[in-house]
């Protein structure tokens, strides 16, 4: 039978009568229930967070510190636990499953970190004529109420970006994860209480976004909202939002280049891992791959051939490479935008089958860059290949998207990755790697239709906090 969870509410787990269902994205059973959350409920858990903000902002910093070590242990100590309710909920092969959590436990270890030396500087106030006998000085305070939306490809560590910078900083938090993947937030919470989080500062609701997640943004009592998902709704939030900080990540339709000195034995595994891993649900998956015509028939064929070696099937199997996408809806909406293409002249190279949700890891060639599958997110397994003959080109064609998250470049020419870092207009690109490396601590987050603002513990913690300004007259 489904397992009844409730929702998370001044340290008390609530059950409702209106309930979602929570699906097992292989086997289509319902392993879950999670109550919807009425206007009361919102307000409610934005209320016990409110109330709690006071004294858990006056903790000092070697508690919170405290608890988030201890949330970064209990996360390591149940590892295969949650790495299992993963692969259930959001259909993630197990071995993605078990990194998603590995990396979850160096974020609260992070944070746990950053707590201790979130500070400020002095200010030189004699710089200015008439304040040479004023001392000057700022330090950050939390912003108090941290509205948290997050998507259900990484249900785990995008929580944690969220969840654990707020906290390093003194803030608490209300968080409406996924309706389709919530029950790994579920299980944060049970370790956030274990790992002795006072109750009140971390709250758990679920619902829909145009009713749910709206409650939450519009709320005057939040000072913060950090939601990741699509262009439209991060949109939308910053037209409801009001007077409060905002950061959104928003996706891509990441790129990365090969040129002819780039190491191909290096890049062909990299970028299938990239193009295919989550099926290819990720922010920062490779979709368009833009190679050198010295090298193109090549790394074609070698590509290709790596792409049809990956396992389809039970994210739970140790071996799988693809499991389904999160919904079947999703994976028609990825196979018409592959038909389309196909009408329009692109090739199959691999792939292009569909069986419910389950989409075959697929390669495009003859593609345009007004297709969908090319100037849009497609956020399924599918990366498109562009032949190009000169670097500047491949530059152009890189830089040609209304998104700018990341991107990437192979060469072993250091002249060609600096051209590439001066006129590449995204948040992040990697020399020598694919659109899709990140690690928890650098700042992570896009430019243009990608979004504003930044994570990342430290960068997060700075978007979580005000500066506040001291002045003493010593005159």
């Amino acid at each position: 039978m489904a397992r009844a969870y409730g929702m998370l509410i001044g340290g008390t787990w609530e059950t409702g009568t209106d309930t979602i269902p929570v699906m097992d994205k292989y086997s289509g059973e319902a392993f879950g229930t999670i109550p919807r959350a009425s206007k009361a409920d919102v307000e409610r858990a934005i209320g016990a967070a409110q109330a709690a903000f006071g004294g858990f902002a006056d903790l000092p910093a070697h508690r919170r510190s405290k608890i988030l070590e201890k949330t970064s242990e209990l996360l390591a100590k149940y590892q295969e636990d949650i790495a299992t309710i993963i692969c259930r909920e959001a259909g993630k092969a197990w071995k993605y499953s078990v990194g998603e959590v590995g990396r979850a436990v160096e974020t609260f270890r992070f944070a746990a970190e950053e707590a201790k030396r979130i500070h400020g500087e002095t200010v030189p106030m004699d710089a200015s004529a008439g304040a040479e006998k004023r001392f000057g000085f700022y330090f950050r305070t939390p912003v108090g109420v941290v509205a948290a939306i997050s998507p259900f490809n990484f249900p785990l560590n995008l929580v944690a970006h969220k969840v654990a910078p707020a906290l390093a900083a003194g803030n608490t938090v209300v968080l409406k994860p996924a309706t389709t993947t919530p029950i790994t937030a579920i299980r944060l919470g049970e370790i956030l209480m274990e790992a002795g989080l006072p109750d009140g500062v971390f709250n758990l609701i679920y619902g829909e976004g145009g009713t749910v997640g709206d409650w939450l943004v519009t709320d005057p009592r939040p000072a913060k909202v950090t939601f990741t998902g699509s262009p439209p709704v991060g949109q939308h939030i910053m037209s409801r939002a009001g007077l409060k900080k905002v950061t959104l990540e928003l996706g891509n339709n990441s790129g990365t280049i090969i040129e002819a000195d780039g190491d191909m034995d290096a890049a062909v595994p990299r970028c299938v891992v990239s193009a295919f891993a989550n099926s290819g649900q990720v922010c920062i998956s490779l979709q368009r791959l833009y190679l050198h015509q010295a090298i193109a028939q090549e790394f074609t064929k070698k590509f290709v051939e790596a792409t049809a070696r990956l396992k389809v099937g039970n994210p739970l199997d140790k071996d799988c490479d693809v499991g389904p996408m999160i919904d079947e809806k999703e994976a028609k909406r990825a196979e018409a935008w592959i038909n389309e293409a196909v009408a329009q002249g692109a090739k199959i190279l691999v792939g292009g089958k569909r069986e419910g949700r389950i989409l075959w890891p697929t390669v495009l060639d003859n593609v345009r860059h007004d297709m969908k599958v090319m100037c849009q997110e497609t956020f399924a397994p599918l990366a498109s290949l562009v032949t190009y003959k000169d670097f500047d080109e491949a530059l152009e064609l890189l830089a040609d998207s209304p998104y700018g998250l990341q991107a990437g470049v192979y060469t072993r020419d250091i002249g060609k990755a600096f051209k590439a870092i001066k006129r590449v207009d995204v948040g992040g690109i990697m020399i020598n790697d694919t659109s899709i490396f990140r690690v928890d601590h650098m700042p992570y987050g896009g430019n243009k239709m990608s979004g504003i603002g930044r994570e990342g513990v430290r960068f997060a913690i700075e978007e979580m906090t005000n500066l506040r300004m001291v002045c003493f007259n010593l005159a």
